[in-house]
């Protein structure tokens, strides 16, 4: 299940994936992360890893439109996952 957010499209804001949960039943760590941003949105710098958090800031958009903003990463241990954030834009 992804996350459903709201974002104005003049809007410049920070997005994170929290994976403290997860990567403690797996007793592993983040090594690697990367964040898909699709067309129409701006990714603002790389994503950021602190600890079990990756953060990703984004900016634009298209009101009324949503998109999904995936994060992928890679464990120390070599696992692999991704959650996604359904990110839709409307006037707030």
């Amino acid at each position: 299940m992804s996350l459903s957010l709201t974002k104005d499209p003049a809007a410049l804001l920070p997005y994170s994936w929290d994976w403290t949960l997860w990567l403690a039943g797996v007793d592993d760590s983040i090594s690697t992360a990367t964040v898909s941003v699709p067309e129409g949105l701006t990714a603002v710098d790389s994503p950021v890893v602190d600890d079990a958090f990756v953060t990703q800031r984004v900016s634009g958009g298209e009101v009324g439109s949503t998109y999904k903003l995936v994060c992928q990463i890679t464990t120390v241990g070599g696992l692999i996952d991704e959650r996604t954030i359904d990110l839709t834009i409307m006037n707030r």
